[in-house]
């Protein structure tokens, strides 16, 4: 009977354990993202070889497979910088699925319907559940006291000019907060979108919409004006305009969107 317990628990032990599976290096994602995605304009944006990627998915399609085997009693056993990477390397991998199943389009936007925008189209699976990229995003990532974030919205990506620009290297958890302030500040360093010019701070729509997300206390940000603050020398601020932050007298523009698709000729690796 004792040899059958030690056969038992040697066998238990050598199962492996879907919690420590996954690979947090997300590496197969690195390999698409590594062949199909490039830097330009001094780094603030990217752009995705889509042709490319449609005629060679496999990677993509692996690690997708990799994402759906996820529970969700696994994802709450990990910290949450592997939570929070992996989330929002699924939202940017299955963004790319989106687009390459419906290429060549002109904008991501051309994929919804008129009773339906392509991010609330549940067409995929992730944590066990049918999901769209709207319910990842704002029921999960963006769910109040979750992870309370703001720099996520320069990380996940939306597949047009207007968005911060789609890395070339997964997220990973023992980078995550140098990753996230990277890509703010290459998303805040690109005049295109964010300037001050005309007495006015011209800045991206994105803190129109997501406004609220910037004022929830992160690192004691509790106002636009003091995030901008916090990243004026990548917006190029002068000392008279920090002082105009500072005192709220600063007016805002948002700037309209380019939703045109972020796509590129670059060959594969």
């Amino acid at each position: 009977m004792k040899v059958v317990f030690l056969s038992l628990a040697l066998w238990l032990c050598a199962m492996p354990s879907s919690a420590t599976e996954f690979d947090h290096q997300h590496s197969i994602y690195a390999k698409v993202l590594a062949n199909h995605v490039h830097w330009e304009q001094d780094g603030v944006a990217s752009r995705v070889a889509y042709a490319d990627l449609k005629a060679n998915p496999s990677r993509l399609t692996q690690y997708i497979g990799l994402l759906e085997e996820v529970t969700q009693k696994d994802f709450e056993r990990w910290s949450k910088p592997q939570q929070l990477a992996f989330l929002i390397n699924a939202y940017n991998a299955h963004t790319l699925q989106l687009v390459i199943t419906h290429y060549p389009v002109e904008s991501i936007k051309d994929i919804g319907r008129f009773w339906q925008s392509p991010w609330k189209n549940r067409f995929f699976t992730l944590l066990g559940e049918s999901m769209s990229l709207d319910d990842l995003e704002h029921d999960i990532i963006r769910k109040p006291g979750r992870y309370n974030e703001p720099r996520i919205h320069f990380a996940v990506n939306c597949a047009s000019v207007g968005c911060p620009a789609l890395r070339t290297e997964p997220f990973i958890a023992q980078r995550l907060d140098a990753q996230l302030e990277d890509s703010s500040v290459r998303f805040l360093r690109d005049a295109s979108r964010n300037r001050y010019r005309d007495g006015e701070l011209q800045v991206s729509a994105i803190f129109k919409w997501y406004r609220q997300d910037f004022e929830r206390g992160w690192l004691g940000v509790n106002t636009l004006a003091s995030f901008f603050l916090r990243y004026a020398d990548a917006l190029s601020l002068t000392q008279e305009q920090r002082l105009q932050l500072e005192n709220g007298t600063v007016h805002y523009e948002f700037l309209p969107y380019d939703w045109s698709l972020n796509r590129s000729r670059a060959t594969t690796k």
